[in-house]
Formats: structure tokens, C-alpha cells, sequence
């Protein structure tokens, strides 16, 4: 059978996963009675919730004798040590655009990936019956991002469609028939090449792994593509490392191809398909499989270097343990090299007292993930503000810079423009009118100045700016930053809160916490109004008398509390503070300091 390898790359919320369910749909790949959920491929029940791929799936459809696998991509760049060695696999892309958006920061992100690997385009143009939709301004500024990313000129004569994912139809016209999206697998046929590996099959067996993973059954299992050779269930291969080091001899228990949302069981992997192989227990990521007469390891796509770390520890709050199973560090620290193994863009190391792990990572958003993973796993954890990594270039020291696009209402724009290039050091690179009121703003901002931005954007906007970003480069250190500007109210008791003592505190500043909240001596409970901390009591009570008079026993009405979510807690807390995580619960809190702690934390200040 004919083989095409072809990943779907795009922005947050393009479509990609739904266009997946209508290539699925209308391959035959269900039954027509077959109970489906929606997004299909988001199998994760973070990714439903948040409408976000996470973890890069594969899957394949059989379109008129031609065997097509097709990867999701994450469409964001914290996930991008997913899609750098995805993109190994596959022999084309398919590029999906909001046809009203147009390119966004991560489009461009996993693009130049692509372009840089060689891959041939094709450009669909997703979401054209929105009543806001310009494919025609769509499409020019998909070539324009072509042509700055250093695009050949194969890769910018690439063939562009127009589409509705949730419709379940893709045209090579914008006024075509509407009806499926036999158009759309026509072309992948035609325009993607076979794949290469296919000439190589009376050579050895290679395979790079790509993915790892675990199945309660057959335990250990890789997944990659087949770069030359075959191989047959029950065969002896072995694993090297990427210096060619060998790492382990193992029976290939098990060869898994996709077939539709499933893995089936096949009798031989042969180049250029796409297989999971079972047997193994020490190899990992990036490691070649090969047949026992291989000594060379295959070439690995070199991952982008972690920007943030983030400090993991075990609860010492007075409320922990009673949330969560998993509280000891030796847990903790199984659980955080289980996912460095698996997630090459994530490194885990020890800090000097044992007690805490450093994990290092690509951004907020994916320290966010693994944390919410965790405490539903029944993990209770105190984190760290996130720190961006610097590093030496040529005796300089630089720090990650951050390309971030803006989309705001015309009147918000200048207040964002003055916080952007002002307090957090950023440079502004380019404004325009993005159309029904708003402006597109792009700037080049250091990975520090954006950390607890979010929060402040959406005050500043009203809750409608969009803002999106992605790494850009490393630049000389641009000095201070200013931090979190407000202090904090710090409970110095320990109980449960009374509303009458909130509703005293409240022209002190924000509330965090409502009444009946369980509290105790150290926990921040609120925001100051001011910028320094204050130690309040939340517990303190009414005095009851015998006397009543008018106006002196009015209902306590309360400002309605905020509501952190945990990424945003992690991007609030200033350095002195941590935020505990628990199954149940996000609350933050002042750090439980030595006098040794103290005195470093006062000097690096």
C-alpha cells in the first residue's frame, strides 16, 4: 500500500483537532453507528478542558488505496519539544489558518521548524464562513511568513485550500461545491511526497524513537518511524544511545501501527511506516532501535534549550497531608524523572538540601500542565515564582527574549504599549489596524518582563485583549525588572475565616479567600492596597452586646473574593512567597525561611 506521513500544524484554537474528526469521519475510519467524542484526538482530559493539544498523536486514514498517517501537532510553543521531533517523521505539512486570525506566533514557531527540516507545505485556510473572515489577507500573510523564515522556492509555491473544519468540507476555490473533504485528501496524495525510506528496506532495520509511553499491558513502548530495513515481531534489536553507545539487547515483543484511533498489531514494520514497538525496558527518546549489525546511532533533531525553572518541593504547610496520598520528596522526585524521560524539553535536577527538585522548562503554561497532572495524581507540592534561565555568550550574559503578538481594543492599546516597552523593557516592533475597532501590537519582550504579566494585560484591556507568545532568541540582559508592585495581607492566626473580619479587612485591599476558608499563621489571605505586607487577623469576630442599634447591624455583604487559577498563582507569588498545591486546593503563602535563607535572599536582592 502507498504510504504519506504528514503532521497538521497550527495556533490554539485554528481547528487542528476538529479537522483531524472530519478526516477520520469521512475516511471510513468509524463505524456509521460508532459512538465518537468530539475532538477526538484530545484524549487527555486537559486538553478537553482547555480546548489545547498537549501531547503530539498519531493516527492514519485509508484514502483510495494510499495509507495516510496523520500526526496533531501541539499548537503551542511550550509544547514545542513535542513537535521538534514530530516533524521527524513526516515527509509534509499541512499548515491550517484561521482564515480571520491569519499566522499566529506559534503558526510561526512550528513553521520555521518545518521549513528548516525541508518539509513541503500546504496551506488551508480554515474557518471561511465566519461572517469576520479575509482568506485573501490570510493567504498573503502566510506567504510573507514564508518568505521571512527563509522558505525555498518549493516550499513557497505551495498549494492553498479554503475550509471548514466543523463543516466538514475543504475547496481548492473559495466558491466551490462545499460538500467534504475528498479535495483535501486528493492533494495530500499528489503533494506530499512518499516517503524516502521506502528505497532503504533491504538495508539493516533503523528506527529513531520519537515518543515514549506505557500501556498497563505490554509496558514499556516506543514510537517512531522506520528509517530502513524491516523487522518481524519476536526479533532481537538493540538500542543506542545518540553517541552510539549501546544501551540494551531486547526481543521486539510487539509491533503496534495506527489504525484509525487505535493500534492495532501488525506481523513486520517495514521503512517508512509508522510503528510502536513494545519490549524494551532503559530505552527512551531519541535513542536509535536498530538490528544487531548497526553500530552507527541515527541522527536526533536537537531540542531548543529550556528558559524557565521552576523550584518543586514537598508541602510544609500546617494543612499538609490532608489532601493528598503523595507527600514525601522520594515521590515526588520518581514522579518528576518519570516525566523528564518522556518529555525531553523538561530537565529535573536536585537542589543542594534534597528537599526540593529544580524542573526546567519552556514556559508558564507548561509548568502549569505537569503541576495540575500531578495534583490530580494526589500530589501535594509547594511551588516556586518562576525563574528564567540566563546563560554566557562570548562573556555576555544573555536572557530569552519573547515575540509577543497583542490583539486590542484601538482605546486599551496605549495603556499596553507603555506597560510593554516601558516598566517590562520591551521593544516594539510593529503596530497596525487589525480590523472591526482593534490593533495588532508586536514586541520583542524578555521571558522576565512577561512573567505575572497576564493578569495586569487583562485588567488593563477589560478582559478583552488577546495576547499570545512565543521564544524568539537570546539578547543581552536588559537589567531590572520590576517585580509585583502590591504587597500582601498575611493571616497571623490560625482557623477558619469569619466574614465579619473579611469585611473589615476589605478596604485593606483584594480578598483571596471567602469565609469558612481554613487558614493559618503565614498564609496570604489577600492583596494590599499598598506596597508593603501587612499581617492581618482574619478570625476576628464580632462583639456580641445586649444593645441594638439602627445602622450598627447591617448584613456583612462581601466582595466577591478572586479566584486564582493555578497558573496564575504561580506567575503572582514574588520570590519570599510559594504557592501550595494540593488535589483540592491552590493557596499562597510566605515562605518558611532560615535565618541562613534570609541573609542569601537579602544579599542577591
Amino acid at each position: 500500500m502507498d504510504l504519506r506521513n504528514i503532521a497538521i500544524i497550527a495556533h490554539v484554537d485554528h481547528g487542528k483537532t476538529t479537522l483531524v474528526d472530519g478526516l477520520l469521519k469521512q475516511s471510513g475510519a468509524f463505524r456509521d453507528n460508532q459512538a465518537v467524542a468530539e475532538r477526538a484526538l484530545d484524549s487527555n482530559d486537559l486538553e478537553r478542558e482547555r480546548g489545547i493539544t498537549i501531547l503530539a498523536k498519531a493516527t492514519s486514514v485509508e484514502w483510495k488505496g494510499t495509507r495516510i498517517n496523520i500526526v496533531d501537532t501541539p499548537g503551542h510553543a511550550d509544547f514545542g519539544g513535542e513537535v521538534e521531533r514530530i516533524l521527524s517523521m513526516v515527509d509534509g505539512v499541512v499548515l491550517l489558518v484561521d482564515a480571520a486570525e491569519g499566522p499566529m506566533p506559534q503558526t510561526k514557531f512550528v513553521t520555521s521548524k518545518a521549513l528548516a527540516l525541508g518539509l513541503r507545505p500546504i496551506v488551508v485556510l480554515n474557518k471561511v464562513d465566519k461572517p469576520d473572515a479575509e482568506p485573501d489577507r490570510a493567504l498573503d500573510e502566510c506567504f510573507d511568513l514564508f518568505a521571512n523564515l527563509g522558505a525555498d522556492d518549493d516550499q513557497l509555491d505551495f498549494p492553498a485550500m479554503y475550509a471548514s473544519g466543523r463543516s466538514g468540507w475543504a475547496d481548492m476555490e473559495l466558491d466551490g461545491p462545499r460538500q467534504d473533504l475528498t479535495a483535501l485528501f486528493d492533494l495530500v496524495v499528489d503533494h506530499v511526497p512518499a516517503p524516502a525510506q521506502i528505497a532503504h528496506r533491504d538495508e539493516p532495520f533503523r528506527m529513531l524513537a520519537t515518543t515514549l509511553g506505557s500501556d498497563p499491558f505490554i509496558g514499556r513502548i516506543l514510537t517512531g518511524r522506520v528509517e530502513s530495513g524491516t523487522l518481524k515481531a519476536g526479533e532481537t534489536i538493540k538500542a543506542l544511545s545518540r553517541d552510539g553507545t549501546q544501551i540494551e539487547s531486547f526481543r521486539a515483543s510487539k509491533i503496534l501501527a495506527f489504525r484509525g484511533l487505535g493500534q492495532q498489531t501488525i506481523d513486520v514494520a517495514e521503512a517508512g511506516d509508522i510503528v510502536t514497538l513494545a519490549g524494551m525496558s532503559k530505552a527512551t527518546v531519541a535513542d536509535s532501535l536498530v538490528a544487531p549489525s548497526v553500530a552507527e546511532a541515527l541522527p536526533a533533531q536537537p531540542i531548543d534549550p529550556p528558559t524557565i525553572s521552576v523550584t518543586f518541593g514537598i508541602n510544609d504547610s500546617p494543612l499538609a497531608g490532608r489532601d493528598g496520598k503523595k507527600v514525601q520528596s522520594r515521590v515526588i522526585r520518581d514522579r518528576l524523572m518519570k516525566e523528564a524521560e518522556s518529555n525531553v524539553a523538561i530537565k529535573v535536577s536536585d537542589t543542594p538540601g534534597g528537599e526540593a527538585f529544580e524542573v526546567a522548562g519552556r514556559g508558564e503554561l507548561q509548568m502549569g500542565v505537569l503541576i495540575e497532572n500531578m495534583r490530580r495524581e494526589g500530589f501535594e507540592l509547594s511551588i516556586s515564582r518562576p525563574q528564567v534561565l540566563l546563560r554566557e555568550e562570548d562573556g555576555q550574559r544573555v536572557e530569552p527574549i519573547e515575540e509577543v503578538t497583542i490583539d486590542v481594543d484601538d482605546e486599551y492599546s496605549g495603556a499596553v504599549i507603555e506597560k510593554i516597552t516601558g516598566t517590562r523593557k520591551g521593544e516594539l516592533t510593529e503596530m497596525k489596524p487589525a480590523g472591526a475597532g482593534k490593533t495588532r501590537i508586536i514586541a520583542h519582550v524578555p521571558s522576565r518582563g512577561l512573567i505575572g504579566y497576564h493578569g495586569e494585560f487583562l485588567t488593563d484591556t477589560r478582559g478583552t485583549g488577546v495576547l499570545n507568545r512565543v521564544f524568539h532568541g537570546w539578547a543581552p540582559h536588559k537589567g531590572a525588572i520590576p517585580g509585583r508592585r502590591a504587597g500582601v495581607l498575611i493571616s497571623m492566626e490560625k482557623g477558619q475565616s469569619v466574614a465579619y473580619a473579611l469585611w473589615n479587612l476589605e478596604e485593606r485591599g483584594r480578598m483571596f479567600i471567602g469565609p469558612q476558608a481554613e487558614i493559618y499563621q503565614g498564609m496570604i489571605i489577600g492583596e494590599h492596597s499598598r506596597d508593603n505586607d501587612l499581617e492581618v487577623n482574619p478570625l476576628k469576630g464580632k462583639k456580641l452586646t445586649n444593645v441594638r442599634a439602627s445602622g450598627s447591624d447591617d448584613a456583612v455583604r462581601l466582595t466577591p473574593h478572586i479566584n486564582f487559577s493555578l497558573e496564575e498563582a504561580i506567575a503572582y507569588v514574588d520570590d519570599d512567597e510559594l504557592v501550595e498545591v494540593t488535589p483540592n486546593a491552590v493557596r499562597l503563602r510566605k515562605r518558611f525561611l532560615d535565618p541562613h535563607e534570609r541573609k542569601r535572599m537579602a544579599k542577591s536582592a
